[in-house]
This record gives structure tokens, sequence and C-alpha cells, in this order.
């Protein structure tokens, strides 16, 4: 049975200088590399057992067509895409890679990735609309297949709800009451925490929100990480952690440990991948925590962020683009794939069907009790609203680590750093050579 693989994104500065390039469509692949022969392609992915995924591909449908792929396993996040641009730089990037959503537009402006637009078929109805559009960047070109997501949900103790009379929070302003009342009625314990060192969980909740952190316009970027959605999220936390109404501490430490298994903190807002993190974290708490989807911010919406995910793309540098872009819509598109991608990778599929499939017909073990935990999930992944990522999301994050880190440590404004991580990514896309629109 899976238990999805926890993916969080990393917010390390990447050492390799961003081209001023524009969101064009880089090497557009068709039929021209269409073979006379045997074709080996090379696939650079941190997935785990990702060997025996691409092996059903090398005795199947890639044997058929004489498409053979290696896979080279890599690090994750900023090392890898680091790796990529100093390979494109030489032009020796290989044919595939694994990149996080957020970092396409990074890969894009440098001119690492492909268009595939033409070989990937009819894969944009296997997606979402938001999961799909990361890969385009709302633009009519394919930079890649969506592989994995990664929804935002709530969890939440089942047991101490109901110890303390508890109602599970359907809407922001709830879940604010829900952590007043857990207060008063035991002044040890915390909802949940804010915590300021994973950027990416904050930048899901602002795309819940609304908020649209990079766009362009023609060939110039907007920045708009401090605008009024955004700025409504970090009020809300800040507001919360100033008043003492939930902790401050970072998550993935000893002590944020200690808080989940003891019962100390009762509720964590996460992703789908939560239940892996969770059996580590909090061991002694198995079967007692249950699933629910994010609050909302009015009644009438029905919308989630997401935390993490990645997709397949093409390089540039690859001299078989269009049989590259064919193996990389049969792994995030094909059943059999899918269910192995699930298998040995503990991932949770982009895919809308897959995330029904039999891989997906038992909760995780830690949820033994929450038998339509991955229909509820599926139902959640739905509603998914696109994000907007551009090519300095390190430094946006990296930002936000200490700016929000200080906010928090101190419990002061959350939106003078909010405007600290707006104009520290600005000054740095000015600084790469960008043109940038206010």
């Amino acid at each position: 049975m899976p238990i999805t693989k926890h993916r969080r994104f990393v917010a390390t500065a990447i050492t390799v200088a961003l081209g001023a390039t524009t969101l064009a469509a880089c090497g557009s692949s068709d039929d021209s590399d269409a073979q006379s022969g045997p074709v080996s392609l090379t696939y650079w992915s941190w997935t785990p057992g990702m060997d025996a995924v691409v092996d059903l591909w090398n005795k199947g449908p890639g044997k058929k067509d004489q498409i053979k792929v290696t896979v080279k396993k890599q690090a994750s996040g900023d090392t890898l895409v680091t790796k990529i641009l100093t390979a494109h730089k030489a032009k020796k990037a290989p044919d595939l890679v694994q990149a996080e959503y957020q970092a396409l537009p990074t890969l894009v402006s440098n001119g690492a990735l492909a268009d595939i637009s033409k070989a990937a078929g009819d894969a944009k109805s296997d997606f979402s609309a938001g999961v799909w559009q990361q890969t385009t960047l709302g633009s009519d070109a394919v930079y890649a297949i969506p592989q994995d997501i990664a929804p935002l949900m709530f969890y939440y103790r089942q047991d101490l709800f109901k110890k303390y009379g508890l109602t599970v929070p359907t809407t922001w302003e709830q879940f604010a009451e829900t952590a007043r009342a857990l207060k008063k009625k035991s002044p040890d314990k915390d909802l949940t925490t804010f915590s300021a060192n994973d950027s990416g969980l904050f930048a899901g909740l602002a795309q819940q929100a609304g908020a649209k952190w990079w766009t362009t316009s023609g060939d110039k970027w907007k920045v708009a990480i401090n605008d009024s959605a955004t700025k409504k999220v970090a009020d809300f936390w800040g507001g919360l952690v100033k008043e003492g109404a939930i902790d401050n501490q970072p998550m993935y430490t000893p002590s944020w440990n200690k808080a989940l298994n003891t019962g100390q903190q009762i509720a964590w807002v996460s992703a789908v991948w939560a239940p892996g993190t969770l059996a580590t974290a909090a061991p002694d708490t198995k079967g007692k925590w249950a699933m629910a989807p994010l609050p909302q911010w009015s009644k009438s919406d029905d919308a989630t962020g997401s935390w993490g995910g990645s997709s397949t793309a093409v390089t540039t540098d690859s001299g078989h683009q269009a049989a590259a872009a064919k193996f990389a819509t049969w792994l995030n598109t094909d059943p059999k794939a899918l269910t192995a991608l699930a298998k040995e990778g503990g991932i949770y599929p982009a895919a809308t069907t897959a995330q029904t499939s039999d891989a997906f017909q038992e909760p995780p073990a830690y949820f033994s009790n929450q038998s339509d935990f991955y229909p509820k999930a599926a139902e959640i992944a739905k509603t998914t609203v696109a994000s907007a990522w551009g090519p300095n999301v390190n430094v946006a994050y990296t930002t936000f680590n200490d700016a929000f880190g200080a906010a928090a440590k101190n419990k002061s404004d959350f939106g003078a750093a909010l405007n600290t991580m707006q104009d520290a990514t600005v000054a740095d896309l000015k600084k790469q050579g960008f043109g940038v629109t206010q």
C-alpha cells in the first residue's frame, strides 16, 4: 500500500545566473528526430524506484518503439536545478529531467527546456486545469508533463477534537475560533503552529487565496508577492501568532515532532503526503488522525493550494525530443506506469484517473481508521487552483525564511515581512537583467 513521500521545496540559492530571456518556446519538438534505429535517452530523476518503472517501458512500449531510457538518480530541489543549468551551459544536459513545478520558469528562462506541445498529444485531458497550467506557464507551449501533485488538506487529531468538543473548521474564520477555543479549554495545547522554515506551505496558502506571485506582460515580469490575497493570508497567521492562539515554532524539529506525538499540537495544515511524515514524527498517534478539506476564505469557496509536486521535462539539448516526449507522456499517463510510480516511488499522481486507481483503494496505514482517505483526497485535488511561478522562486523562498522567521519568533508584523519578500524578489529580477513592470 503506497504512502506518499514528502516532497518539500528546497529554498537554497541557485548558484547559476539566470538568463534574462522571455518565456518563448525553446526548441519546439516535432518529428524531426524520427530515428532510423534505436534511440537511447537519459533521464535524471530523484523518485525512489524509478528504475523499476522505467524497466516497464524498456520491456514494453519502449522496446517496440526502439526507445531505451536509462535513469540516473539525482538529488532534488535546487541542487538538481543547478546541475541541469550547469550541464545545459555546456550543452550536455540529459534528454529528460524531473523538475518541480516552481523550477520550470527558471529552466525555461535559461533555454534549458523544450516546448513539447506537438508531441504531448492529448495528455492535457489527463490532468486538472490548475495542474496542467503549471507546465504551460500560461502560454500555448508545453514544457513538461505533470507527474505528482500535493494538494493542501487539513489534518487533525480526531480523538482530541472530540475530547475538547471542537468542530472541524470549514472556513478560516472557524479555524481561528477553534484555535482560541482550544486555548481556553487547555492552555498548554495548540491547534497548530505557524512555521517559517518551509516557504512552500505559505505559497500554497496564498495560492488558495487567489495570489499570483509572478505573471508576465509582454517580455516583462510582474511580481505581486505582497498583493491583497497574500496580505490577507499573512495578516491572518500573523494575528494568531501575535495573540498566542497558535504556536510559532518551526516544523521538522525534534520539538515539533514531540508536540505532535504527545498531543500538544492537535492539527496540521499539510499536503497529501502528510501520512508519511506523521508516521515518522508522531508514531504513537497512528490511527488517531483524520483528514478533511482545507478551510475556505468564504463558505461559497471550494479551492485548495499545493505544497510540492513535480513534472517530467524534455531538454533542448536532447537530440531526440519527440522520442523523449513520448516517454514522458507514457510515464505520467499510462495506467501501468502510474500504478508502478505509486507503488515503487510512493507518489500521489497528477493524472486524475490514477488517483482512484487500484493503487489507492486502501488508505495509508497510518490512516487506517479513515477508509475514504484517497477518495476524499481525489475530490480535494480537483479543486487545486493554478499557481504562478517565476524565474527566481529561490530568492523569494530564502527571503521568506529570513523575514518571516524573525517575525514569527518576535511575534511582529507579518505584513512588513511580506514587503521585504516582495522587494528582495523584484531587486533580484532586475539584478539578473529581467524586465520588471510595476
